[in-house]
């Protein structure tokens, strides 16, 4: 939409989006946000090294890690 002075109105932002979602119940939980995150880090970090992007990737590698590792905890706590 346009403002006054030809500028556009803010949409909402990312994290007020989620919210919403999360609200009604039209996206998943933690679990399912956690593997995404994972996969979709994972081929980034695969990108970045493809194009010898090494902190990139590093930082991304160590990301996905983060990602597998809460995973496997929470896997691990439903179990119990």
């Amino acid at each position: 939409m346009a403002r006054a002075g030809g500028r556009r109105k803010r949409s909402a932002s990312g994290r007020e989006k989620r919210s919403q979602l999360d609200e009604t119940g039209e996206e998943g939980g933690p679990d399912e946000a956690v593997a995404f995150i994972a996969e979709t880090v994972g081929e980034l970090m695969k990108l970045a090294e493809r194009h010898r992007l090494e902190v990139l990737g590093h930082l991304l590698g160590m990301a996905k890690l983060e990602a597998e590792e809460r995973l496997r905890l929470r896997s691990k706590r439903k179990l119990s």
